[in-house]
């Protein structure tokens, strides 16, 4: 394992980096689907259904500070049993990282290059992650860190200048017109959270693993709060009725958006930047996130032999999809499936290492205290 030598404010920016991603554009269309004007308050459910899980990842992390999921779940509920776990995460993110390539080609394709076939913006997203993931978790959570602000930054400030164009009134009622559809509204949200997950691998190489609960109460308020104001942005610019018949509410505000005294028109051009750099990012974790937990799994001390191994498998189930209509639908009912694995897969582990008094190495979970000292 890599010395320990990522801050908290390194994992805050991965987990944020890492949530901010492809599901952006379709987000709004999500939420009004769900609830019409109660859209916001969907998505904050959502946030907070999110952050459950994100809690009990940190906290099966600060048990256990020297050890990734795969390990610390032999210990808890046996190897057989944890492999299955193990196998079922490794293709979960597997065919995450799949359909994030694949929306990103079907937008690109759709809005810019519309000569290009999708294979082409897929595979050489796909090659890129791939190159990037070669590196250890230290790199990994710096190439985060780098990129956080010029995600966060661009994304505030359209949405604040949107506000111009904005109705209150588009926001009401804020429950919504049919509350019946907030439940299954809210575990599709929450599914554009489950990058988080990422935070298992990277709590083992934190400098202070005891600190694994701020980093998340900073990560997901970042990201779950420029989610709720993009959505609610969104809604009171065009209405629940209209965001129905938009495929991308969230390209369509920027495309409705102007810099003061029309130095810039539109800001959609910069925007698909900034998403395009959010797309990576994403990408980026949930690909390093497989080869990484791969390696684990057959205790193996490098990651870089999956890096291109799983390129073709990863690519291949991109293009199954038929259309833009199935991969969405493909795409709400792996989330909600993924649930399972990324809430419920953790919350079973915690509760059992509770009861059975098991626990890591308490050292490095300590370290922390002693630095105050």
């Amino acid at each position: 394992m890599e010395t320990r030598q990522i801050t908290v404010i390194q994992a805050a920016a991965v987990l944020v980096s890492t949530i901010i991603g492809v599901g952006v554009l379709a987000l709004p269309l999500f939420a009004v689907r769900a609830a019409d004007s109660g859209g916001p308050l969907v998505t904050f459910m959502a946030m907070l259904l999110a952050f459950v899980g994100l809690i009990l990842i940190a906290r099966l992390g600060m048990r256990f500070p020297d050890e990734t999921i795969i390990h610390y779940s032999e210990k808890i509920i046996g190897k057989w049993l944890a492999w299955i776990g193990s196998v079922l995460i490794i293709l979960f993110f597997a065919v995450l990282t799949s359909l994030t390539a694949r929306e990103f080609g079907e937008v690109v394709v759709t809005s810019v290059l519309k000569s290009t076939p999708v294979e082409v913006t897929v595979i050489v997203m796909l090659l890129l992650a791939a190159i990037s993931t070669r590196h250890g978790i230290t790199t990994f959570a710096h190439i985060h860190t780098f990129y956080f602000p010029f995600l966060l930054v661009p994304a505030l400030v359209i949405a604040a200048l949107s506000l111009k164009n904005a109705e209150a009134i588009n926001l009401l009622p804020i429950w919504g017109n049919d509350p019946g559809g907030m439940l299954k509204g809210t575990l599709t949200i929450a599914a554009l959270f489950q990058g988080a997950f990422v935070l298992t691998a990277v709590i083992p190489s934190m400098k202070h693993p005891g600190k694994a609960m701020k980093a998340s109460f900073w990560g997901m308020l970042i990201a779950g709060g420029l989610y709720v104001i993009i959505v609610a942005a969104t809604i009171s610019v065009f209405g629940s009725e209209e965001i129905k018949k938009l495929l991308w509410p969230t390209l369509e505000l920027a495309k409705a958006t102007s810099l003061p005294a029309n130095i810039l028109e539109r800001m959609d051009a910069a925007f698909l930047a900034v998403w395009v750099t959010a797309v990576f990012t994403t990408l980026f974790s949930s690909y390093f996130f497989t080869i990484y937990s791969m390696s684990h799994l057959f205790r193996l001390k490098e990651h870089k032999l999956f890096s291109y191994f799983i390129l073709p498998f990863v690519f291949v189930m991109a293009m199954l999809p038929k259309n833009i209509i199935q991969m969405y639908e493909i795409i709400e009912n792996v989330g909600r499936i993924g649930l399972i694995i990324t809430i419920a897969y953790p919350g079973l582990l915690l509760i059992v290492s509770i009861l059975r008094k098991k626990r890591g190495n308490p050292v490095a979970y300590n370290k922390n205290v002693d630095h105050k000292r």
